[in-house]
This record gives structure tokens, sequence and C-alpha cells, in this order.
């Protein structure tokens, strides 16, 4: 049996983005959607983001990094004196205020690691490492040895996310892997390629044989349209939206620059009353 399969992931939170890679997909074709993890934040999608993945049937979905800070300011895992965490939980609040309870309990049950068995290949699926779905390990110039993490088992195929730039390449042994890039929010490391911000996925065909074809996709999209989607919606930090839009520069960790916008808008008093309520 022919698979023709799209890899989405890193949406964050970019409604206008999706739908673009979503109308791309439909007119390659093709029969399957696996979603990589980092559908939520810092953009303005919040249901309208789950209706797009379940009007396309996802069959396979993993957790991103950004679920699990979605979950953690849930829990109340937020230090009050620290710029990017009063940032993370005002989107979350934000999300809080926008989603229905059925799709945070989709968030809370999503798991780390899926394995998929695809004609005769083994394919894992994950965020970043299958144990891990943060930090810098697969960095696409880091050290084989660090991919090589991506096979302890004994995988075909290792397909992953996170590092928001399109990749493929080969463990030591010669399985597979690959990465389809961000939707949201590409990103290159080199200047001269860093314009290039239209939408990223990818495309994984398997039939018979074995793998026929992975095909790597760029989608353009109207970048306008979702910056007013954003303010339409009130979302927080919206200059640095904005910003990410145009340039794809994130301002996660930028502790100075959020520290501003936090004492400007009160977001640490927001956050405060927030949790006081604790009505999730």
């Amino acid at each position: 049996m022919k698979h023709k399969i799209a890899l989405l992931a890193d949406v964050h939170g970019n409604v206008s983005a999706l739908k673009a890679v979503v109308e791309d997909s439909i007119k390659e074709s093709v029969t399957d959607y696996w979603f990589l993890g980092d559908l939520i934040m810092p953009g303005p999608g919040a249901n309208d983001l789950f209706e797009i993945l379940d009007n396309i049937k996802v069959t396979t979905y993993v957790k991103g990094n950004w679920e699990d800070c979605f979950l953690d300011t849930l829990n109340k895992k937020v230090d009050f004196d620290n710029a990017t965490d009063i940032y993370v939980s005002r989107l979350v609040q934000y999300l809080c205020e926008n989603l229905d309870e059925s799709n945070i309990n989709l968030i809370k049950n999503l798991p780390l690691h899926l394995t998929k068995q695809v004609n005769n290949l083994t394919i894992s699926i994950s965020h970043n490492l299958q144990n891990k779905n943060y930090g810098g390990d697969l960095w696409p110039t880091n050290d084989q040895t660090y991919f090589d993490q991506l096979f302890e088992h004994d995988y075909d195929i290792a397909i992953y996310a996170h590092i928001h730039q399109q990749l493929l390449r080969y463990s030591s042994n010669g399985q597979l892997i690959i990465n389809p890039g961000s939707i949201g929010q590409p990103f290159y490391k080199w200047d001269k390629l860093r314009s290039d911000l239209r939408a990223q996925y990818a495309i994984l065909e398997i039939d018979e044989t074995g793998i026929a074809e992975v095909r790597f996709r760029k989608v353009s999209y109207d970048v306008e349209k979702e910056f007013k989607n954003a303010i339409s919606n009130n979302l927080p930090y919206i200059t640095l939206y904005q910003k990410m839009l145009e340039t794809g520069k994130t301002h996660t960790h930028d502790i100075e620059l959020l520290q501003k916008f936090n004492d400007q808008y009160n977001y640490k008093d927001e956050i405060i009353n927030f949790f006081e309520k604790n009505y999730w």
C-alpha cells in the first residue's frame, strides 16, 4: 500500500500559516497527517488550530515543549521574578480564556513519543529526543553522536521537529532522519537564508518497496492577515509577535525586553490574579 504522509510541526499559534500548509497538502494528495508538537503559542491560534487538525484527521500527535510549558503553567510552576516565565504564563492565560476544556485535556494527554509501522518500516516520532522534547541536542550542526541518540532502539526512520529547520540526514548506521521544519516560525542561522519565512513542512512517501520520496515544501501565506488576526483576538505581546512574523526573530529569552513589556502592561499582576481564580 502507498502512503503519502504530511509531516507537520511547530505552528506556534500561527493559524494563517497552518491553513496555507493544509491547503497545499490537499493539492499534493496527502493521505495521512502526523503532527510533531508545538501547536500553540506565542501566536493567537486557539480552538481554531485544533479544529484544523481535527478536520484533516491527524492520526499521530506528540507533545512539544510549548505544550509542556502550557501544562507547567497550569500546575503553577512559575518563577514570578523571571520575565520569560511571566511571558509564557500570560500567553497561557490567553489560551485558557480561549480554549475549550476538551482541547486543554487533549494537551494534557499527548504522548512524548510514538512508534509507527508503515509497510515494513519502523518509524520513531518525537518532538526532539524520544525522552526529551526540549533543548539543543539535535541542532543541525551538532556532532553525529547526538543524532545517533534517536536510534537507541532499532528504528528505520526517526522524525523530529523543534529546531525549526528542514533537515535530512542519516545515523552512523545509515538510518534516515527527517525534520520537516516549522510551519509558524521557520528559522535559519545563516543571514542570507533568514529572509525566507515561508511555512515549512515535509511529505514522506512510502510504497511497497520502501521510501519512495521525501519532499520538503515551503508555502507562502498572508502575514498581514495573521497579524490582523492577532490584533482582533487581543493577543498579549502583540508587538513582539509582529516582529517575529516580519523578521523570524523570537524573543522568548530576551529578559530585558520582556521585562519592559511585563512592567508596562502589569502582566505579573495579571498572572497572580489568574492563579488566584484557579478555574482550569
